[in-house]
């Protein structure tokens, strides 16, 4: 199945938190998405990780994506290296998506970050053809997406530029709730972390209201680039 956007994240419920208004907006307008998650999340604090694929799969159906991805990668100490590369090409190969959106480049958990590097370094690595791989013993053809956005999660980063969402944020917080284990529940016996408070998804909404308010809309979801974006002309721009 070829896809439009494919959406990455090192832990379940990465993409909810932080791109899936863009998700469903995109959804929305006629775009195939997929999701592919890189680990099963094991090491989370709530929960554990046939819970959080229980609850990953729920949150994919209220997105209404295309499908749902996960990868066994070790969460913690998974590493930028060939074996780990080639595992998302093939992904890359199979749905030749146009878009890539992944992991923050900077973040308060160390592996948003080192996941950020090992997508972007795989995307432009799909691209080469004497790199190969297989999928059930057919060997891939060579993709590589057009562009890579980076999606900002806990710590704060200036966008390079924000998308309304504004009439997706019923289904954002919807999808971000399907993960019942991982965030607010006041009928949880379960210890406190740091995302699991009330607090925590109303500084999220109060983020998403400060880039909203940059281009004159209530919620926008924000983003960072490797590669500076290209617009056709000065009113392409809000």
């Amino acid at each position: 199945m070829k896809i439009d956007i494919l959406a990455i994240g090192v832990h379940p419920d990465d993409v909810e938190l932080s791109c899936s208004g863009t998700i469903a907006k995109h959804i929305a307008i006629g775009k195939k998405v997929g999701i592919l998650d890189l680990t099963l999340g094991e090491l989370g604090t709530r929960g554990s990780a046939e819970l959080r694929t229980k609850e990953a799969t729920e949150a994919a159906k209220i997105l209404g994506v295309s499908f749902r991805t996960q990868l066994n990668m070790k969460d913690g100490f998974f590493e930028n290296n060939e074996a780990h590369q080639k595992q998302i090409i093939e992904i890359i190969r199979k749905h030749q998506p146009e878009i890539i959106l992944c992991n923050a480049v900077n973040d308060r958990h160390p592996d948003h970050g080192r996941a950020a590097k090992l997508t972007s370094e795989a995307c432009f690595y799909s691209g080469l053809i004497k790199i190969e791989t297989t999928i059930e013993g057919k060997k891939q053809e060579a993709w590589r997406p057009k562009a890579v956005y980076h999606y900002i999660q806990d710590q704060y980063i200036h966008p390079d530029f924000v998308i309304d969402v504004t009439d997706f944020m019923e289904v954002k917080h919807k999808a971000i709730l399907a993960f019942s284990s991982q965030f607010y529940n006041p009928k949880s016996g379960e210890p406190e972390t740091p995302i699991s408070s009330k607090a925590f998804l109303e500084s999220l909404n109060a983020k998403m209201s400060l880039w909203g308010r940059a281009m004159g809309v209530s919620y926008a979801e924000g983003f960072t680039v490797d590669r500076y974006p290209g617009v056709n002309n000065l009113f392409d721009l809000k």
